[in-house]
């Protein structure tokens, strides 16, 4: 393996590996606009020029790989003055509209001009005039004026969305990046041309003029809108700005794990977030008088939901009731839910398995059909397989042998239409409990508000069995609290139930009792997860009828 020697740091690296990733090992920055570390080099923008010892001139450090005993320099007088020739090439029709550009803040051309410029322009003459506003698509629009075609977004449509889209057209200083005649921007990666253009020619319209990304503050999550469980940062703010009231979260970005998501995410995934601060949001526990639903305090709702549960158990028995939690809960709200109902209440007829839950569409790259975050983790739990499936619930309601169910987080109405809304219909009592309003909810008795996944902290298990964290970003919006954190209060209600503090408190229990987690710790899952080894074979058996 070849060692070189980079501002006289020495590090050892793999044969091939370029001059700039050799540079990244040791902590040394090399600016650069057109390498990406995920698509193929073309070595166009010239940002990332070094000096090599006995080389008769600069070279590209992205496209050059190292070699034994090569002695490299990145700061040197010659280097720096390449770098400053560069950005005023860059910047001769290039318009000073950072005022005003999305990307102010995050911009490296904007960056790079004040680490190795800041020298005044000395063009003279008229800039060239590019197209402003273009619609490349219902998510992504496009200055021209600000692009300086360093193709990043030419080659990630083609080598990773698969869809060769986006060219460039013109020549010299009239090039510009455009859709092909006759094509659309369609796919389901959009969001990422975004991320992957260095300045403001391609933003997200669904961000664009909302929040300047310095009000924003960032945290590590997952991604809820798959089982694949793409790494994500939630970026959101305490504030509120320009009038969009209520709005917290602005936008997911990607985060980088090689094991899953690489560096990418869906778009799907990318836009899901909507729910977290929309108007239909749950925000205080409410009971149903009449048609209406009449708000109440925790307490309160706590109270009749312990009462009424604990008299249908003693009148006709626990499988009178049935429950259907929802993937979309963390391994510690579900584990909490287990305890109370499978534990405490004796409850055997809980299924997460919703008819055609799973059906959603593949997009053979990232999106997964289950659009459900913590499927196997739910799996891996035992919340289907040992009592009714939720079909046969519904059909017990309806034939009146079960008088209760109680959701969480699920919203059988949807997946099921009029054949959940008439058992519902039906049913004696119907918890939901839940982060929005929906069709299910509508024909609930008590509603009880649960926090979404940027309010509280927790794991998912990915299809592949892999744990990840989500991080608390936010306080739950008005008295919504943590599923686990209600089942905490309600179990305490009904009997003896573990005084959970907190979420690592109930995922020490799982490591404990569930034998797929066995040993692991938050600290162990760290940034990027850690898979679990999982039994061979299926999970569970098949739901019993």
């Amino acid at each position: 393996m070849p060692t070189v020697t980079i501002d006289e740091r020495q590090v050892t690296v793999d044969p091939g590996t370029s001059i700039l990733e050799a540079a990244k090992k040791l902590g040394i920055f090399i600016p650069h606009y057109c390498y990406h570390p995920r698509l193929t080099i073309v070595d166009a923008c010239r940002m990332c020029l070094v000096e090599v010892k006995g080389a008769p001139k600069l070279v590209t450090s992205c496209s050059n790989a190292v070699a034994d005993n090569m002695v490299v320099f990145t700061d040197t007088p010659k280097v720096e003055e390449a770098r400053q020739s560069v950005l005023e090439f860059l910047l001769i029709n290039h318009p000073l509209d950072c005022p005003i550009c999305d990307k102010s803040g995050e911009c490296l051309l904007q960056n790079y001009y004040f680490c190795h410029s800041r020298k005044p322009s000395r063009f003279k003459e008229n800039k060239v005039k590019k197209h402003k506003v273009v619609d490349l698509g219902p998510k992504i629009v496009l200055d021209s004026e600000r692009c300086i075609v360093c193709t990043r977004c030419v080659r990630f449509c083609k080598e990773v969305a698969g869809e060769e889209i986006l060219g460039i057209f013109n020549r010299a200083d009239h090039s510009e990046i455009g859709v092909f005649p006759g094509k659309k921007l369609e796919n389901n990666y959009q969001g990422n041309l975004a991320d992957v253009c260095p300045v403001g020619a391609l933003t997200a319209r669904d961000f664009r003029f909302k929040c300047r990304s310095w009000f924003l503050c960032q945290i590590d999550t997952i991604c809820p809108g798959c089982s694949n469980g793409c790494n994500a940062v939630v970026h959101f703010t305490l504030r509120n700005f320009n009038g969009l009231k209520g709005q917290r979260v602005f936008r997911l970005t990607p985060r980088e794990n090689n094991d899953v998501n690489k560096v990418w995410l869906c778009d799907v995934g990318r836009w899901g977030y909507a729910f977290v601060d929309s108007i239909d949001r749950l925000t205080m526990p409410a009971m149903r008088k009449g048609e209406d639903f009449v708000k109440t305090d925790w307490n309160t709702a706590l109270k009749e939901t312990a009462n009424r549960l604990k008299t249908l158990v003693e009148r006709y028995g626990a499988n009178a009731i049935g429950v259907i939690p929802s993937p979309h809960l963390t391994n510690e709200d579900l584990y909490a839910l287990k305890c109370l109902f499978g534990c405490l209440l004796k409850i055997a007829n809980i299924d997460f398995k919703v008819p055609g839950f799973d059906k959603g569409e593949d997009d053979k790259i990232l999106l997964k059909a289950d659009r459900h975050p913590n499927t196997k983790g739910a799996e891996l739990l035992g919340l289907s397989g040992t009592g009714l499936s939720v079909e046969a619930m519904m059909d017990k309601v309806k034939a009146g042998e079960i008088k209760a169910l109680y959701l969480a987080g699920s919203d059988p109405v949807k997946y099921m239409g009029e054949k959940a809304e008439e058992a519902l219909s039906r049913a004696e009592l119907v918890i939901f409990q839940g982060t929005n309003f929906n069709a299910s909810c509508k024909l609930a008795h008590i509603v009880l508000p649960g926090a979404t996944f940027v309010e509280k902290e927790g794991t998912f298990t990915n299809y592949q069995g892999r744990v990840q964290k989500v991080n608390k970003a936010l306080e739950p919006l008005g008295e919504a609290m943590a599923d686990w954190e209600i089942f905490t209060r309600l179990g305490q209600m009904l009997g003896v139930f573990p005084s959970y503090r907190s979420a690592e408190e109930v995922f020490m229990d799982i490591a404990r009792e569930v034998a797929p987690f066995a040993g692991i710790t938050y600290k162990k899952i760290g940034s990027q997860g850690i898979k679990l080894t999982l039994p061979e074979g299926p999970v569970l058996s098949e739901a019993k009828e």
